[in-house]
């Protein structure tokens, strides 16, 4: 049996890893994963990352000698580009910009959806309700027939998407259907991410309920 070549440094949470492991396990990709405690950081991890995040991917090469690539998007480049397996960009140039542009729009997106769910005051929950769900509605203006961003293929964007989306199912259904009300496009969206066999892999099956003890241990209002 060929050992993996590939390591990838993750968090059970980060949602900067799950985009890593969707594009490894679409490229069908044998990699390692290596899980660590951001709160104790371990002293081989800090020697590897300079900004001290996940994910850290560890690429053994032929001569033995080990590299490691970090920041999620440039694992996902690098995958892309030094990987056979499901093409995660189109081939035709300019739709491929147009996709890495939704992918920025994506880590925004992020931004917005986690500073809503870590809220622990009604303001700052409702001003940032309302960013995260302007961008929801700027996406439903520009999805077509789906199931995916792209249509029926599935892509980069897709695997940047998949985790924000997943938040919300791990939290009550009233504040998912508040959130993406009036959404058809995006909610169908959605729901096929969720089901989609790289997307469920790229989390243990305990990440709702971490979800929800990370909730509660910061004291966010949506954690009940």
């Amino acid at each position: 049996m060929i050992e993996p070549c590939l390591t990838l440094v993750s968090h059970p949470l980060c949602p900067f890893v799950q985009r890593a492991a969707i594009v490894l396990l679409e490229k069908d990709v044998p990699f390692d994963r290596i899980t660590i405690d951001l709160a104790a950081k371990p002293a081989w991890f800090l020697d590897m990352s300079p900004n001290g995040k996940v994910p850290l991917l560890r690429v053994r090469q032929q001569d033995a000698t080990q590299a490691v690539i970090f920041e999620s998007m440039v694992i996902c480049e690098y995958l892309e580009e030094s990987q056979s397996g499901t093409p995660m960009y189109p081939r035709d140039a300019l739709a491929r910009a147009r996709q890495r542009g939704w992918v920025e729009f994506g880590t925004a997106t992020l931004a917005d959806a986690w500073q809503f769910l870590n809220a622990i005051d009604r303001a700052a929950a409702d001003a940032k309700q309302a960013a995260f769900r302007h961008r929801l509605q700027q996406l439903e203006a520009v999805l077509g027939s789906g199931p995916y961003f792209d249509g029926t293929a599935f892509g980069m964007v897709d695997a940047v998407f998949a985790p924000v989306f997943r938040y919300f199912d791990s939290l009550d259904p009233a504040v998912s259907h508040a959130i993406f009300e009036n959404l058809p496009r995006v909610s169908a969206w959605r729901n096929a991410l969720a089901l989609r066999r790289s997307v469920i892999d790229s989390v243990g099956s305990d990440y709702a309920q971490r979800f929800r003890q990370h909730l509660r241990e910061h004291a966010a209002l949506l954690a009940g």
